[in-house]
């Protein structure tokens, strides 16, 4: 069972492999930097659906398929799994995924939902009550503005620091200590509020959650920023990213050097329309099972810290003018499992 070390860090007695993953994207994110390296890319926004809400359930669907074929797995081989999105009541994960016959816990960390996911099914696998356990979130740009922001319709102009919520779908599924990917450890993040109250600016918003998860673990485990090849954030995109390193800066902490931010990474900023970069759950969830896990099994990167940012707005809340509280979860993947 995992070694609680502190109120938020437990670190992992065996161990967890992430035994398989799978991303899978839209059109705009496989045109962008990461393209080549998702397992699919869909050039219909509505994924042969009917409705938007539908296409990101099938989104959902296929990605979790993707990952339980790449680990030469069936559905009835999986023990559980963590699931969430951004719409309310997580209808993409409840209609995406109830044909899998697959025991769920339905999660709501907005864009955080991966690392929270994530770090859920590694206490759980660590401790021998789930053999292999999933953890499965998506977004989906049209979706979210329908839901957020505004009909597409309506044609709002966005401001500099919007971001751009991506169409993707990360999955993974951890199985008892066998390869690599490990993961080694987690930390579990609180709610930050700094007082932000512009949906137009979430990038701020989470900078201060994604600041203590980080500042945490690293006290906590006693390591330093250079064990890691990568301290990788979900979704700060630039204006976030550019507050997270000056706030933890302020702390004696620089992660200058080897911070990378999943929403600056998505997208070309020069040559795609997206501001500030992306964010939704989806975005850190496939760029994390796209780009990064592959990386870390065949040794290229040994060491990143992942940790997923959300904004636990909603839209009420934002009409009523209320700020936008913010909350980060750390997870220590590693190729040694030791």
């Amino acid at each position: 069972m995992a070694k609680k070390i502190s109120r938020n860090t437990f670190i992992m007695e065996h161990s967890p492999s992430i035994h398989s993953y799978a991303a899978v994207v839209g059109k705009l994110e496989g045109a962008g930097p990461l393209g080549k390296y998702f397992d699919e890319v869909e050039n219909d926004a509505y994924f042969g659906q009917k409705t938007w809400e539908k296409g990101e359930s099938e989104l959902m669907k296929r990605t979790l398929k993707k990952a339980i074929s790449k680990g030469s797995l069936s559905p009835a081989e999986i023990d559980y799994m963590f699931a969430g999105d951004l719409l309310n009541q997580c209808i993409s994960s409840t209609y995406g995924l109830k044909d899998f016959d697959i025991p769920i816990f339905g999660i709501y960390g907005a864009c955080s939902t991966m690392s929270e996911g994530l770090s859920l099914a590694s206490l759980m696998t660590d401790s021998g009550i789930g053999g292999k356990v999933a953890a499965v979130t998506s977004s989906h740009f049209c979706s979210a503005e329908r839901q957020f922001r505004f009909p597409l319709s309506y044609g709002g102009v966005r401001t500099p620091t919007a971001q751009w919520t991506c169409t993707a779908s990360g999955a993974v599924i951890l199985s008892a200590k066998a390869a690599p990917p490990y993961v080694r450890a987690v930390t579990i993040g609180k709610i930050v509020d700094f007082g932000v109250t512009d949906a137009n600016n979430m990038g701020a918003a989470m900078a201060p959650a994604a600041t203590y998860v980080i500042q945490t673990f690293l006290e906590d485990t006693a390591m330093s920023v250079s064990d890691f090849d990568a301290i990788v954030t979900g979704d700060l995109g630039l204006v976030g990213s550019r507050l997270l390193i000056k706030l933890l800066q302020h702390e004696n902490i620089d992660i200058s050097s080897n911070h990378l931010d999943c929403g600056l990474m998505m997208f070309d900023r020069e040559n795609q329309d997206v501001h500030a970069g992306g964010s939704g759950c989806g975005c850190s969830g496939s760029v994390l099972c796209g780009y990064f896990l592959d990386k870390i099994r065949s040794g290229e990167l040994k060491n990143i810290l992942f940790c997923a940012t959300g904004a636990l707005m909603s839209p009420t809340a934002s009409q009523q003018g209320e700020s936008i509280p913010s909350i980060s979860h750390a997870v220590f993947i590693s190729n040694q499992s030791h």
